[in-house]
């Protein structure tokens, strides 16, 4: 399967409309999709061919019943006859089966393939794109998207073969039969023909307005109705706007819906209407015939039913226009996502790192908000201090450019995250962080296992450039203990072995153990196989953190870094987690934003950072003796064991 990021988008603009509309190569790219089940496809058609063929049959039925089985008496036909007219339709009907089997295959196979295409390219994209776009829009493309682009393939493609073959030998018997009337039947074809081309466009522009709202709202969804998202609005009270919010947008789709509906019905009584004419025209004219001598009421009556296989597929086909064109929206919005570009990737001769020694080294190392903006399509100017006119242009761009990716734009208080670090940490060292909130700290700590990539300079483990390390050996190597725990909603048991899925029940207890949890988990009645809850609500802030230590010591990663942040915490999980920490960072390269004297204390060298900027290193002492940032962060913040943010 092709990967999105070789591809340049193939979605051209209505200027007029500011929307992408569908060209050669947006199809050319969708089919794609549809190659390796060419087999499926081959036997789709088959058999579509086979039962258009096997419904011609019935028409000549009732020509014969009428002008030869009736008029002699035949018994024997007769019942000939009513055998045919039973066999036919069941045999048309298991074929049908058997085409609904492979067409089926074919639709749930590029659904699978697109979805799966679309998830491990998601997975590649930088923590940047996670922080910046809503959960809800991700769904919105991870499903409906998907499955709206599926019908594309499965739906149009069997339409179009099914009602053209169909078409094409009904017209072929139609004139075998009288070809005057066939004739008059296809004078009438342009009045299917208006109705598609002026509903068209309409019908695609509402449904992606429809795909929209939908996105909207499962982001409002997401956003309420999860744990976090409930807390936060029952402990500020906003349940009443928050439904308000639900219902601006619930309305939204309820509009849209209607505007849908009704502009379908419209098309839907036009094609209705020139069927009806055309069959009025043959009956007129057929029964002046009848009338004359001309032709026999047997062949009138074949050639009525014949009308309905012609004036069927002919509706289908303009519809299918209709349809082809707005399931092609969804391959445009799958394809706005695959096309966005993979910040972070492994090289094509990307090292496998085995087992890391722990020497650290940033080089000049710089990080770029704005560029980091501009490699997701995302171009923001730097905000000037003075003047609203160019922040205003600012904020308009960054909308348009919103609307168009569904990604919002990140518009940083100032342009570099990180600017010009340069130090050095030996293997098994313990480093401590400290600075005031915003200074850089978090993002200096993602640099390492690669959620972010330094703008300039390099970051260089073992004196290999990071870059030139696989992610997956790389993040082998490194464990994580952040200020916020995210567990699953899975058992204690799962949760740890996430870090390491083949480990022992003689593992996770020595794990467990180590944390200062194990007596918990024991406490527990289903001990490791409690369930934790969403995101782990069933368990304590502390109890919520030693379980991710544990789940770091069972990964025995040679490189730790650790958010210290306890300030939450009652005494007690507090002193537990402290105990925990101290083998949890013995032996290993351990990079620390410290909250705590005792830690800093214990730090090989301590880091000071402000504005992104390493201002100081040294150890305690030394710093003290530099009277400089550390000194008064000391005395408002560490000297009497206060935490920082």
């Amino acid at each position: 399967m092709m990967h999105g990021r070789g591809w340049r988008v193939f979605l051209s603009h209505d200027e007029s409309k500011g929307k992408p509309t569908v060209n050669r190569e947006l199809i050319k790219r969708a089919m794609i999709y549809a190659r390796p089940y060419a087999a499926y496809i081959i036997m789709t058609l088959v058999l579509i061919s086979i039962a258009s063929i096997i419904n011609l049959i019935p028409p000549l039925l009732y020509r014969d019943l009428f002008d030869t089985v009736i008029p002699d008496k035949d018994f024997t036909r007769l019942n000939w006859l009513a055998l045919g007219m039973i066999g036919i339709p069941i045999l048309s009907n298991l074929m049908n089966v058997a085409q609904r089997y492979y067409s089926s295959s074919l639709g749930e196979g590029i659904i699978y393939d697109l979805r799966q295409e679309l998830y491990e390219h998601l997975q590649k994209m930088s923590l940047r794109f996670f922080t910046h776009t809503r959960l809800g829009e991700i769904n919105s493309r991870m499903n409906s998207d998907v499955v709206g682009a599926q019908s594309a393939v499965t739906s149009t493609l069997p339409n179009v073969v099914t009602n053209s073959f169909t078409l094409i030998t009904t017209l072929i018997v139609m004139f075998s039969i009288e070809w005057r009337l066939t004739l008059l039947s296809v004078i009438i074809l342009p009045l299917f023909l208006i109705p598609a081309r002026r509903v068209g466009h309409k019908l695609r522009e509402l449904r992606r307005k429809s795909m929209e709202y939908n996105a909207d709202m499962s982001s409002i969804i997401s956003e309420t109705l999860t744990i976090n998202g409930a807390l936060l609005v029952k402990t500020f009270g906003r349940q009443s706007q928050e439904s308000e919010r639900y219902k601006d947008v619930n309305g939204k789709v309820k509009d849209v819906g209607i505007r849908n509906a009704l502009v379908s019905r419209w098309f839907f009584m036009g094609l209705g209407i020139a069927a009806t004419i055309g069959t009025a025209l043959n009956y007129w004219v057929g029964g002046y015939f009848v009338l004359t001598d001309v032709i026999s009421i047997g062949t009138i009556v074949a050639f009525v039913a014949y009308l309905a296989r012609l004036y069927g597929p002919i509706s289908a086909l303009t519809n299918v226009q209709v349809e082809f064109v707005t399931s092609m929206v969804s391959f445009e919005r799958v394809f706005e996502y695959l096309d966005m570009p993979v910040e972070i990737d492994d090289k094509d001769n990307a090292i496998e790192l085995e087992k890391a020694e722990g020497r650290i080294r940033f080089d000049n190392v710089s990080f770029d908000y704005m560029e980091a903006n501009e490699k997701l399509g995302i171009k923001i100017k730097e905000p000037k201090i003075e003047g609203k006119d160019h922040e205003s242009t600012d904020h308009s761009e960054q909308e348009s450019k919103e609307k168009e990716t569904g990604i919002p734009a990140h518009i940083p208080t100032r342009r570099w995250a990180l600017n010009d670090l340069d130090f050095e940490i030996e293997p098994g060292q313990l480093v401590a962080l400290v600075g005031p909130s915003g200074a850089g700290k978090t993002t200096l700590t993602y640099m390492l296992p690669r959620l972010y990539d330094p703008t300039q300079g390099c970051i260089a483990l073992d004196g290999e450039d990071l870059k030139n390390i696989s992610q997956q050996s790389l993040a082998a190597q490194m464990g994580m203990v952040t200020q916020e725990t995210y567990l699953f909603h899975d058992t204690i048991r799962a949760n740890m072995v996430y870090a390491r899925p083949d480990a022992t029940d003689e593992e996770l207890i020595h794990a467990a153990k180590s944390a200062n949890i194990y007596d918990f988990i024991q406490s527990l009645p289903g001990g490791f196989d409690t369930i934790v809850g969403e995101r782990g609500y069933r368990l304590s802030g502390g109890e919520k953190q030693r379980l991710a230590i544990a789940r770091v010591v069972l990964k025995d990663p040679r490189i730790l870094i650790l958010d210290e942040a306890t300030s939450h915490l009652d005494s007690t999980s507090e002193a537990l987690i402290q105990e925990a920490l101290v083998p949890l960072m013995a032996g290993r390269t351990s990079i620390v934003i410290a909250h705590r004297l005792s830690t800093i204390l214990a730090a090989d060298q301590v880091l000071v950072m402000d504005q992104g900027a390493l201002v100081e290193k040294g150890n305690h002492e030394s710093l003290l003796a530099e009277n400089g940032l550390y000194a008064t962060l000391y005395e408002t913040q560490f000297r009497n064991e206060k935490y920082m943010d």
